[in-house]
């Protein structure tokens, strides 16, 4: 029997704990380092001393991550790997076995790494999730607002559309501060609410204030207020890193200059970022390419994709392959003659382009707009929603890799293709009711 070759003796992989690291070089008695400082600087040296250019990994929560960062610096080659991939034989599983499996798979060249965006784009990323993280917390704090509105018989979030808007927060502050007549609450919304909803939100305006319920809105609008405080310190610290990120505006009219052919500005979002000329600040980012102008993807949007998958689109060979990662393209399980499918898993940059697709779904952009709805009346809204972002992801490849010039032409080209099959659906339904079309339609 061939025996596989060995392409690297000097491969080496790691079973990451939260205490222990257990290290083994080609599949060698493994050799045991704690996860101190001083002991990542050990593992490090020992590396070196042993002259191992590659290590492998898998990716075990957030204890991975610390690890990466120091043999990175050390000027390592680091792969990091899905451990579902990877898996040993079923009933020997122990620390031991799995390094040596690990080192043993990366030693013959069997091991394929996933993507880990680099140290600038990390940093930005963690700014970007502790933020959404916040805006979680604040919402389920809003929640816990409305549910002390509904103890009191009080529906005031009912009624108008946003309680942690200019007006709702007005009228809990003023409740809080003793006023209950509903008249009075009233003057204090927006003119436009008094207008239009002012016997609705004077009838929802009585309740029962009870003492241990207003002590629970009270907490609950506390907490709001500091997520509040706490996703705009974010922004400036997402502000502060665009701009070192970005680097110095260069000057107007030279190649790659001020003047970026940015996008109209579209509405941020009511959970934007408030950072200022922030579509400028992620164009510089991206070499001159502003992707806002990619129908459905926002600035905040953008800022989120770029946070995820980075700016450098040749870590994927091609647009296939950047949505295979995403988790975007079609699972397939293939036995002899039996054909099955495989439920993809998609990462958070693939349920972005997601939302971004829903966002298109009543779009009267022409191309994919029409894409969507009439996928949906032959497949179905969940497959017409992952299609659609299957094509964003694309055009969002295509764009940061190639230009804006190559994606417009794309799209052009879909749009002539769609103009010809409706033409074509078309003198196909007159001919099959006898019309005549004009000449102008019959082309």
């Amino acid at each position: 029997m061939k025996s596989l070759p060995v392409l690297d003796a000097k491969a080496a992989a790691i079973d990451v704990g939260s205490e222990k690291l257990h290290v083994s070089i080609a599949g060698e008695a493994p050799k045991v380092f704690g996860t101190l400082t001083v002991e990542l600087e050990a593992l490090r040296e020992w590396f070196r001393a042993q002259g191992v250019r590659t290590v492998a990994m898998e990716a075990t929560g957030v204890y991975w991550l610390y690890l990466y960062e120091v043999l990175e610096g050390a000027g390592l080659e680091v792969i990091v790997v899905n451990g579902r991939h990877v898996q040993n034989v079923p009933g020997r599983k122990t620390d031991m076995a799995d390094c040596q499996w690990l080192a043993t798979l990366h030693a013959h060249g069997l091991l394929r790494g996933g993507f880990v965006p680099p140290a600038d784009i990390r940093r930005l990323q963690d700014y970007q999730r502790l933020r959404a993280d916040h805006l979680i917390g604040a919402a389920a704090q809003v929640q816990k607002m409305q549910q002390a509105l509904e103890r009191m018989k009080v529906k005031l979030h009912d009624v108008i559309s946003d309680l942690v808007g200019v007006s709702g927060l007005k009228v809990v502050r003023a409740i809080l501060q003793g006023e209950r007549e509903p008249a009075r609450l009233l003057t204090l919304c927006d003119p436009q609410i008094q207008k239009k909803k002012a016997v609705a939100v004077k009838e929802s305006l009585r309740g029962s204030w009870k003492e241990e319920q207003l002590f629970a809105l009270r907490q609950g609008l506390e907490l709001w207020e500091t997520y509040q405080q706490k996703v705009a310190d974010c922004d400036r610290q997402l502000e502060r890193l665009l701009h070192q990120l970005a680097g110095p505006t260069p000057p107007a009219g030279e190649s790659g200059g001020g003047g970026w052919p940015l996008a109209p500005a579209k509405d941020p979002g009511k959970n934007a970022p408030v950072i200022a000329h922030c579509q400028q600040l992620l164009a510089r980012l991206c070499g001159g390419r502003d992707a806002t102008q990619i129908p459905g993807l926002s600035v905040y949007l953008v800022l989120q994709l770029i946070s995820e998958v980075g700016t450098d689109m040749s870590r994927w060979e091609t647009e296939k392959h950047f949505v295979s990662w995403l988790g975007l393209a079609g699972g397939r399980k293939q036995s002899g003659k039996r054909k099955g499918s495989v439920k993809a898993h998609r990462n958070r940059a693939g349920r972005m382009f997601c939302a971004a697709a829903r966002a298109l779904a009543q779009s009267v952009d022409k191309a994919l707009g029409g894409f969507y709805r009439r996928l949906r009346g032959r497949l179905g809204g969940l497959a017409a929603n992952v299609a659609l972002a299957r094509k964003l992801a694309r055009l969002f490849y295509r764009l940061l890799r190639y230009g804006m010039e190559y994606v417009e032409k794309g799209l052009k080209a879909y749009e002539a293709k769609v103009l010809e099959t409706e033409a074509r659906l078309l003198r196909k339904l007159a001919k099959k009711q006898g019309f005549v079309l004009l000449p102008a339609l019959a082309k």
